[in-house]
This record gives structure tokens, sequence and C-alpha cells, in this order.
């Protein structure tokens, strides 16, 4: 047994230093098991919920990485036959150096735009984010390279943090989760405006989601939950908006559809005109 430990210590054979590593490695990775069980104790214990998520995420990444990263250095640099091979080609390979620095800077720019994200937090893991209009979902995940998020075609768009950093970004979560949801309508010219904004009202007040979110002082001054507006008169149509408030930003295109089926089917029912459209013929 002795002799065992021994040629274990001296790392001269294959199965030493494969053992030694495999060491190296388990202890690692307990140490990163406990400190990442620590600190989400802690941010359960904490008092912040807001970020709390984002934070454990990307805490736990970190942790993973760095640990892992300096066990394979403490490895390299603790096996001679490996710390000889090291020395040599940091020592002679001044291109692959600079190949392997410049490779470095995506890297670190991907690391440091995370630690910014996670500190200045223009978003979090569970927000509702949109960067265009084929950049949209939900952050799944941020980690020290990159950010996950899910769209609502179950697809994962994995995006560097260093690009999505420098994006504008249109969080619909952030602070207040209601959204002012703004749906249009067409209608005939000689159509019932009062009526056809009556039933908008109505058709909207019967969906699940859609709230109340007037002051004290608008519910006592103004007579309508739902407003609607004439936006355009144009010549074959009139442009009306409702403007309908919804208690969660994931529901907004349902609701929407839903509005737009039951007031076209309130349209046809009471018969409201709708649209035409005119076409000029010109004879040469």
């Amino acid at each position: 047994m002795k002799d065992f430990f021994n040629s274990v210590l001296k790392l001269d054979t294959f199965w030493s230093i494969f053992l030694y590593v495999f060491l190296v490695f388990l202890v690692s990775w307990i140490l990163s098991r406990i400190i990442r069980f620590s600190i989400v104790l802690y941010l359960k214990k904490s008092k912040s919920e807001k970020y709390k998520n984002t934070s454990l995420q990307f805490l736990k990444n970190s942790i993973k990485f760095f640990i892992g990263l300096i066990a394979l250095f403490y490895i390299v640099m603790s096996v001679p036959s490996l710390r000889s091979k090291a020395t040599l080609i940091f020592s002679g390979a001044g291109i692959l150096a600079a190949i392997i620095g410049f490779a470095a800077q995506a890297a670190l720019s991907n690391l440091i735009a995370g630690v910014f994200i996670v500190v200045f937090k223009p978003f979090r893991v569970g927000d509702y984010i949109k960067l265009d209009e084929e950049r949209i979902g939900i952050v799944q995940d941020i980690t020290l390279r990159h950010t996950v998020i899910n769209n609502f075609e179950n697809k994962r768009l994995i995006i560097p943090n260093s690009i999505i950093s420098t994006e504008s970004v249109l969080n619909h979560t952030i602070d207040d989760s209601h959204v002012l949801s703004f749906n249009d309508f067409k209608l005939g010219l000689f159509a019932d405006i009062d009526f056809a904004k009556k039933i908008i009202e109505e058709e909207a007040l019967r969906l699940d989601g859609v709230i109340d979110y007037r002051t004290p002082s608008e519910v006592v001054t103004t007579t309508n939950q739902i407003e609607t507006r004439v936006i355009e008169v144009f010549e074959s149509y009139i442009h009306l908006r409702a403007y309908v408030w919804i208690n969660d930003p994931f529901m907004e295109f349902k609701i929407k559809c839903a509005l737009r089926e039951l007031v076209h089917k309130r349209f046809v029912k009471e018969q409201i005109e709708m649209p035409i459209p005119v076409r000029k013929i010109y004879q040469a």
C-alpha cells in the first residue's frame, strides 16, 4: 500500500497521473457543489426576491467554470510531465500565445458583459423581452458567455452577452407586468361610431386578463373602462383604436386575437357597417 501511494505521489506513470487528475477534479466538483449549495441557501434567506433567480443562475455558472479552470491549472502545474510541456509551449510559441490571447478577447468581453447584465439588471431570468421582431421571448438562462431566450415557438435563441448588452431591449416585465394593448378596428364611413365603441368595450370586458387600470380619480371622472378613439378617417374606412389594459404580457397576443374575433362577430350581428375598399379606375 505504501509503495502504491509513493508511486501515485511521484506522478511518473500513466495510472498515477490518471488517478491524481481524477482526485483533483473530484475534489473540485465537491467543492463547487458545496459553494453553490451555500449560495443557494444564502440567496433563499435574502430579502430581495426580485433578482434572486438571475443572480443565482449566473453565480452557479461562474463558480462551476472558475473552479474547473483552477483545477485544470493546478493539475498542469503540479504534474511534472504536463508542467514541462506547458512551460515549453508558452515559452517558445509566441505566435500561439498571441492567437490564444486574440481568441480570448471575445470570451472576456462576453464574461464582462454577463457580469454587467447581472449587476445592472436590464433583464432577469424569467423576463419577457424583445430585441426585434425575430428575437422575442422569455429569458431562460444567463451564462458566462451567452443569454438563452426561449421564444414562443419553444426554440432557444443563444445570444452572446457582448451583443445583447449593446442592444436596445424592450422588457415587458422589469418593473410592472401590466400592459396597455393597442387594438385596431376599421369601420365603414357611415357606421355608428358610438355604438361600435360600446360593442368593443363590452366584448373586451368579457375577456379574462383585462383589468381596470384607472386611478380612483379617473374612475370618478370617466365612464368607460376601455377607452376607444378615432385615430383617422380615410377615404374608405374609419380607424378606431381601443386601449385595453392587460395584467399579463404573456397573454397579450391571445387577448388581442380573441377580442378581434368577438368584435367582428358582434359587428356582423349588429350590422355595423364594414369598410368597403374604394378603387379608382382611370381610363387612358
